[in-house]
This record gives C-alpha cells, structure tokens and sequence, in this order.
C-alpha cells in the first residue's frame, strides 16, 4: 500500500493508497475539494467540518440519484450447469430452484 499526499481546501492529507489506484483516488480527492470549494465559496459556511459533512451529503445524493445500470447480458455461461452445481453444493439443504 503506498502513500500519497494530497490538498483539500488547502490542507494537506497523507492518504492510502492501493497500488495501481492513484488516478482514482486523485479523482475521488479533486472531486471532494471541488465540492467543499463550491460550498465554502458560496459564503454561508464557513467552518471546514460542516463544509465536509454538506459536501458529502451533496455527493452521496449525486451518488444515490444516478441511474443504476442494468447487468451486462451473460454470454457463453450454461445457465442450467451452474444452478445444477449450485443444487449439488447443496444437497440436503434444499434445491436453488
């Protein structure tokens, strides 16, 4: 696990990082400080932990509104093979379908 710094509403954090994550992570991080500096630059809040905690509320209802994505069609599996492994698995537990 590496580390990385990083700048949010002009305060440096060390952050952990999983190797190869970076460009989501530094995503993740400007898409944060974006936010708070909407919120801050708006002039009505001005202390730094109420800034944070409207910033994650604006992305997790950003978040909770998005279209959820409809699963990707299955191609090349054998249905029928898989559910009588499963019920094999099973046994005396009972059968999937």
């Amino acid at each position: 696990m590496k580390q990385i710094e990083v700048t949010i509403l002009g305060q440096s954090y060390i952050l952990a990082c999983p190797d190869g994550g970076e460009q989501s992570l530094l995503a993740a991080v400007a898409t944060v400080d974006t936010e708070m500096g909407s919120i801050r630059d708006a002039g009505k809040v001005k202390a730094r932990e109420r800034i944070a905690v409207l910033a994650a509320l604006n992305l997790a209802y950003q978040l909770a509104e998005r279209p959820t994505a409809a699963p990707a069609p299955v191609s090349g599996v054998d249905i029928d093979a898989m559910v009588k492994r499963i019920d094999g698995a099973l046994q005396d537990d009972g059968l999937l379908l």
